[in-house]
């Protein structure tokens, strides 16, 4: 099985000193329960919607290869909403169609799922990234994909919090990222996904 996880700096796992952030974590905790994962982390750092939905089919490609099972994780939104000027660097409306368009292609391509917009501890940029979290989750309804929303686990996570304050306001270290790690194990849709025991 071959999964790539594609979104931006919450994906990438930045701020772990361990290097492994919560994707690491959930193939390495498939891994030792017996589900022979490949992990792709294609997270990168400020990406917005607009990004993903310029780069993900080209690099879902050459690694979903044929004859190996294929699964895609998207979890995006937060930097869509941040301010820019007047406005924020994706307006709402492009990020819901964004959001369509991505995952109406993925979910022709493979079996996939989806994580909604991480909160960066700004009052304004998590209440759009709310906003948008809900209307992802409307698409992914429409379209039968799992969807789980994180804001409120994050908002309520203390070793995350705590370790964002820390460093650069709105990234955890390990202990952060390991409880989202523990979170994402407990969603019923993604062990399902992994056939996980």
């Amino acid at each position: 099985m071959r999964i790539c996880f594609f979104g931006d700096s919450f994906v990438n796992g930045t701020g772990d000193d361990s290097a492994f952030g919560w994707v690491g974590r959930v193939v390495a905790h498939a891994r030792g329960v017996g589900c022979d994962v490949t992990g792709y982390n294609l997270g990168i750092r400020r990406d917005t919607s607009d990004d993903i939905a310029a780069r993900w089919e080209a690099e879902a490609h050459p690694r979903l290869q044929a004859g190996v099972e294929h699964r895609l994780l998207f979890a995006f939104g937060a930097n869509d909403g941040i301010a820019v000027g007047d406005s924020t660097r994706v307006p709402f409306e492009r990020s819901v169609a964004n959001s369509t368009a991505i995952l109406q292609r993925a979910v022709a391509f493979a079996p996939t799922i989806v994580m909604g917009p991480i909160p960066v501890f700004n009052a304004d940029t998590d209440r759009r990234g709310e906003t948008l979290a809900r209307a992802q989750g409307d698409i992914c309804r429409q379209l039968a994909i799992p969807f789980l929303p994180v804001h409120g686990f994050i908002a309520k996570c203390e070793p995350w919090k705590a370790e964002a304050q820390a460093g650069d306001g709105a990234h955890p270290n390990a202990r952060g990222y390991a409880a989202l790690a523990d979170f994402v194990l407990q969603w019923p849709a993604l062990r399902a996904w992994l056939r996980l025991p």
